[in-house]
């Protein structure tokens, strides 16, 4: 008896369609682009924020904002983002919102110490000591720590997108801060006089800084993967709370006699920084490895450049631009990456 054979297929069948996995896989990667991209978003806002505060041209309702020094904002933001996270998570979904082991309250914590209140003192030590130009240019080396680390131990492999895409939105981000300049010599590009200035404890606090907070997306994203990034967060605030107190005491801070327009600036600055930035940044990293999250948060300096383009009526250059290009392109990089490796997503969302 002759084999049936299966009646040929339409044109429009040669195609398989993609499964359920892939379109789950794809989505949650895009989620996850969105959250980092969005906490970005909200840390150039918040830098915007600052920086007004500083130069004294704050008003929130109409009322002046006095200046508060870089330490003091710094600390306060993490101290009251702690302070409102943990009552509204005890009051939102119960107590056990923020139960976990004392094995991972501690990681957290740790998380929170070394990683977000050792990356916001080191950042503000080396801004002091240098400028913010000089600050920013070796804190993005931030995505070059966590690479290294990833290919080191073996957790990715050395593909030439993930490194193309590391090593462009570094560049991207040193062009995209105004620093750089064309040149007529090779490679026809040079820092404008003035820009950098180099401290040896400033330069070490910008390096360390930049480690603190790759630190943060290498350690911090196993704890994203098994709890509730909301959870990890109050965990991470309260560890980052508690070291700020061995930095500044809290009689120093009673001592400053803040009014309360400066108190109501730290309460919505500490919303704008850390609250929703540092949730969208923890919901990425459930859903992308270290080396793509981090790459998509070198959005922030093009996010700053266009708030101040937008707010300040500051000019934006050809350089520029192609600094903003160039960190757009590590994106997509990175994204292609992984369609090429045709990898899941390191952990799926939870509902």
């Amino acid at each position: 008896m002759l084999d049936k054979v299966a009646p040929p297929k339409s044109p429009g069948t040669w195609i398989e369609p993609m499964s359920h996995d892939t379109r789950v896989s794809n989505a949650s990667f895009i989620v996850g682009y969105c959250c980092i991209g969005g906490a970005s978003l909200f840390w150039a806002i918040s830098a915007s924020m600052g920086r007004a505060v500083f130069l004294g041209r704050f008003h929130l309702f109409g009322t002046f904002v006095p200046f508060i020094s870089p330490l003091m904002l710094t600390q306060s933001r993490v101290s009251l983002a702690a302070c409102v996270l943990f009552p509204v998570l005890w009051i939102v979904r119960g107590r056990t919102a923020v139960r976990m082991k004392l094995v991972d309250v501690r990681d957290c914590m740790i998380v929170g110490t070394l990683g977000i209140a050792a990356s916001n003192y080191l950042n503000y030590l080396s801004i002091q000591r240098t400028n913010v130009a000089t600050a920013i240019i070796l804190q993005y080396q931030a995505p070059v720590f966590v690479l290294c680390w990833m290919l080191l131990r073996k957790l990715q492999p050395p593909t030439l997108l993930r490194i193309g895409g590391v090593l462009v939105s570094v560049g991207g981000s040193v062009l995209a801060i105004g620093v750089v300049s064309r040149s007529v010599h090779f490679p026809w590009l040079a820092i404008l006089p003035g820009q950098i200035r180099f401290d040896a404890i400033g330069v070490v606090a910008a390096l360390l800084a930049a480690v603190a907070f790759a630190f943060y997306n290498v350690f911090g994203r196993h704890l994203v993967k098994a709890h509730d990034p909301w959870t990890v967060l109050a965990w991470a605030l309260a560890g980052a709370a508690i070291g700020w107190v061995f930095i500044s005491p809290p009689w120093k801070v009673i001592a400053a006699h803040y009014t309360t327009p400066q108190w109501a600036f730290m309460g919505l600055f500490s919303i704008s920084s850390i609250l929703i930035p540092f949730a969208l940044y923890s919901a990425g990293l459930h859903r992308l490895d270290a080396t793509r999250a981090i790459v998509i948060s070198c959005l922030q300096p093009v996010f700053s450049v266009l708030i101040a383009a937008v707010t300040l009526g500051e000019l934006v250059n050809g350089i520029q631009i192609a600094g903003i290009l160039l960190v757009l392109a590590s994106t997509i990089l990175v994204q292609l990456e992984t369609q090429q490796s045709g990898s899941a997503p390191p952990c799926e969302p939870t509902e």
